[in-house]
């Protein structure tokens, strides 16, 4: 019996231990390893904070559903790797031995590379955890009792923009809302060099179109944008040109300010000697696993992607869900492969497709591959949109409560999106 060890239950990590199970039966074990005892649905974190969900809405404890399916739980923090050990350490102190090792951890929030950012210690708030969320609607609760200029945007080294943009947008249509629009100025600061880049060189439209959007609700923009600190009411940050020379100096000012961090790898992880890149993210090979630890699969914002393109200001590139379902398929197949005693084949197909909810309309956007040059390359907007995110919310809960191994992505988006199914991407 081989004993497979899932870290993170989150967008990567229970979908694998599902998917796991369903593959490899009950002849093995396979137990998740979570810091908390619940998955939170991320992409709903905006709606959170702004009281358009309630964290009960996105919040799902994960053991009971786990156990349904005969899948071991712990809910502790992993402290330690000894890869060459195969076993990994919990927060008491404890270890935990494995055949084979899955690592979906999702990123560590790196706050602490711009003084004054972050909800913790700084002064900007962030959407990027279900308790960030809550706090940022405590504290738009408080901005909306004495409204003033609002800054939303990402930090350099960011690579997840989207919820971003997804954030201003729904800022502006909440205010509109509650006829208050008219006293609150917006500017989107970001790393990005041009609006509707997203880490990923643009898509189809998405500069033109986000562009106009923007202009439509009166949101004011800067890009190339290295913020450099926040203070109690501004936030300083220098305006590169296309060569990365210095354009001017914003002295940006706020009284409600949310801007996505930098990600790096879990300190667990990252301390591994040839696990990961300087960064903390895992090194793999194009069969998710680990180049050094040939049974260390990893999947999801963890994994080591290069950029896109070289940018003045530092962007990543996003690992969005059809990217993790895949990545998740391709692991469960090659660890089924090595128990076999067979070959690692599977591939992830890293393109990217995202839903984006702007409000009151929504973008949807689908690079096929992720990287340029791309055989799709499509961004529409409409109301649809605003629509099939919450279905795709309810569905997705829906199969971490019932357990269901089924690819969502796959079986429903694309075809929802009318995009054919390519493969060898």
């Amino acid at each position: 019996m081989a004993h497979i060890v899932v870290v993170g239950a989150g967008i990567g990590g229970m979908p694998a231990a599902y998917e796991l199970r369903a593959r490899l039966g009950a002849a093995h074990r396979v137990t998740v390893v979570n810091a908390t005892d619940y998955f939170q649905f991320v992409p709903s974190n905006p709606w959170v904070a702004v009281g358009w969900r309630t964290r009960d809405d996105i919040v799902v404890p994960v053991r009971p559903y786990l156990e349904r399916k005969g899948i071991d739980f712990i809910a502790q923090r992993v402290t330690m790797l000894e890869p060459q050990h195969d076993r990994l350490q919990l927060a008491d102190g404890t270890w935990l031995d494995y055949d084979h090792l899955v690592l979906t951890t999702g990123p560590r929030l790196a706050f602490e590379e711009v003084p004054g950012a972050g909800p913790e210690s700084g002064f900007t708030q962030s959407i990027c955890t279900v308790d960030h969320a809550e706090k940022t609607r405590a504290a738009y609760e408080a901005f909306l009792a004495d409204p003033g200029p609002i800054v939303v945007g990402a930090m350099p080294g960011a690579s997840c923009f989207g919820p971003a943009y997804e954030f201003a947008f729904i800022l502006d249509a909440d205010l509109r809302k509650r006829k208050l629009r008219h006293k609150v100025p917006i500017t989107f600061v970001t790393s990005e060099p041009y609006i509707g880049h997203l880490g990923l060189g643009g898509v189809g439209d998405s500069k033109s179109m986000l562009e106009s959007e923007f202009r439509n609700r009166d949101i004011k923009w800067i890009t190339n944008a290295r913020t450099s600190r926040v203070e109690a009411d501004k936030l300083f940050a220098t305006e590169l040109d296309g060569l990365g020379n210095i354009l001017r100096e914003h002295e940006q000012a706020f009284r409600f300010a949310m801007m996505l961090p930098a990600f790096k790898g879990v300190d667990a992880v990252a301390a591994v000697e040839g696990l990961c890149n300087p960064r903390g993210f895992v090194l793999i090979d194009e069969h998710q696993r680990s180049k050094k630890y040939r049974n260390i699969y990893s999947a999801g914002v963890c994994v080591a992607i290069p950029p896109v393109e070289t940018t003045p200001v530092p962007t990543g590139a996003p690992k969005t869900g059809y990217m993790i379902e895949t990545m998740v398929s391709a692991i469960v197949e090659n660890i089924a492969a090595d128990i076999d005693g067979r070959v690692a084949t599977a591939k992830a197909t890293w393109n990217a497709i995202c839903l984006a909810d702007m409000g009151d309309t929504g973008a949807a956007f689908v690079a096929l591959p992720q990287i340029p040059p791309r055989n799709v390359n499509w961004f529409r907007k409409g109301k649809w949109v605003h629509m099939a995110k919450i279905a795709f919310e309810k569905y997705f809960l829906h199969k971490m409560r019932s357990g269901s191994a089924e690819p969502v992505y796959e079986k429903y988006v694309l075809k929802a999106l009318g995009i054919v199914r390519l493969e060898n991407h």
